[in-house]
């Protein structure tokens, strides 16, 4: 009953955002999955991102569930990220910082009612965070959403979810205990599968894509680069502890945008 509430939550709300007359941005239906705090993968996340990588008890002690969900973007504002031009649209800027907006309104909302039924619950500082020098998150959404049993990653290093991988995720930690999902057994990205696609890996500006591997820092660059472009919609900043915001100006999505997964991922 309360995965229920808290899909339908989510869903409503991502609709009462877009019908806000600020908003310019036309989101796709989310998808909501629950993770297991103690599942080996997530605990394992210190030993394969950084030392320093957070696990749900971080943030509660007793945490058993992760709450994820991926909000889509739509066809159209794809089509406004044209692969064949270098830098990303204002559109795309747009609809990040929006997104970013969209999440920390969202996650207030997830945790007042979990509240409101008796649990604990809470984001941390970290998500919205990543290490300037190493260029990782110490709190990687996709790799919650993964372990949710949201999708499984492609070359592009996105997670190709029911519907694709144009998109972005977020998530709440809880001690809600409700039934979870492990990661998916199969691999969706086509080229992991049979190796008959690597449009990720064409489509990308920066060269950072390829079968070997993702190279970060030239995918660092290239958001920089729409930063500079794009600064009306958002900007980053260093915390003094090599740590830097990651918000809707540094972009760039060609990865997502036209591939076959972009919108269809099983």
């Amino acid at each position: 009953m309360l995965r229920k509430k808290l899909t339908d939550l989510i869903n409503n709300s991502v609709q009462d955002y877009m019908s806000r007359d600020d908003i310019a941005t036309t989101f796709g239906t989310p998808i909501v999955g629950f993770a297991d705090a103690w599942h080996p993968f997530i605990q394992s996340l210190r030993n394969h991102i950084d030392e320093r990588h957070l696990v749900p008890q971080d943030v509660i002690p007793d945490a058993k569930t992760v709450i994820c969900y991926f909000v889509p973007f739509t066809k159209e504002l794809a089509k406004t990220n044209d692969p064949e031009d270098r830098l990303a649209s204002a559109q795309w800027a747009r609809a990040y910082e929006e997104l970013n907006a969209l999440f920390a309104q969202l996650n207030q909302e997830i945790i007042d009612f979990l509240t409101e039924n008796g649990f604990k619950a809470a984001v941390t500082e970290q998500a919205t965070t990543f290490d300037q020098k190493k260029l990782v998150s110490l709190w990687s959404q996709r790799h919650f959403a993964y372990a949710a049993g949201l999708g499984t990653f492609g070359l592009n290093n996105m997670l190709i979810t029911a519907q694709g991988c144009c998109g972005r995720y977020s998530s709440v930690v809880t001690d809600m205990d409700v039934p979870h999902a492990g990661p998916l057994p199969e691999e969706h990205c086509l080229y992991k599968k049979n190796g008959s696609c690597m449009k990720c890996v064409e489509m990308c500006p920066a060269g950072a894509l390829s079968p070997n591997g993702y190279d970060r820092q030239k995918c660092y660059a290239i958001c920089q680069e729409n930063a500079l472009v794009h600064n009306s919609y958002g900007s980053s900043y260093d915390n003094g502890s090599g740590e830097a915001n990651s918000v809707g100006s540094e972009v760039c999505g060609k990865c997502v945008t036209g591939a076959p997964c972009a919108f269809k991922g099983f």
